[in-house]
């Protein structure tokens, strides 16, 4: 498994609160812990920006992508707005979680609870180049239920 060097800040206040970690030899996200200073509770249909008190520097060419934890979700109805969320390499401010509630009943996020991961990914960048039609496939132009 390849791994990449990541620099890492906790923010004033956070020192408290676990770094990031991969909960077993071969997890590919690392959990993440709400740094919310007191209970905020996400009442259904509803949604909050959840803090995590870190910030990163990614080398260039990764980004690290916030993906929802599938125990919330099942459990909870607790998922990501915005999923996967993609921190690019250039971005230093702190990471927040936009969680939203797609459950029946209000959920508490706790300080130190995990809400999220994090997987390290490497990125390509795409060049276009301009054509008047495509190569042709056997799908062809098949979307949604076409297959």
């Amino acid at each position: 498994m390849d791994e990449v060097e990541i620099e890492i800040v906790q923010l004033p206040g956070c020192s408290d609160l676990p770094l990031p970690r991969y909960m077993t030899d071969q997890a590919a996200g690392m959990d993440i812990c709400a740094a919310v200073a007191e209970a905020t509770t996400i009442r259904p249909g509803r949604r909050a920006v959840i803090a995590t008190g870190l910030a990163i520097a990614l080398p260039p060419g990764y980004e690290a992508q916030i993906r929802p934890r599938s125990g919330l979700a099942m459990k909870h109805g607790i998922t990501l707005v915005n999923a996967p969320g993609t921190i690019d390499a250039d971005y230093r401010g702190e990471i927040k979680l936009l969680l939203v509630n797609l459950g029946d009943e209000p959920f508490t996020v706790r300080r130190g609870d995990r809400v999220a991961q994090m997987v390290i990914q490497r990125v390509s960048r795409g060049r276009w180049r301009r054509r008047e039609e495509l190569p042709p496939t056997p799908r062809g132009g098949g979307g949604f239920g076409h297959t």
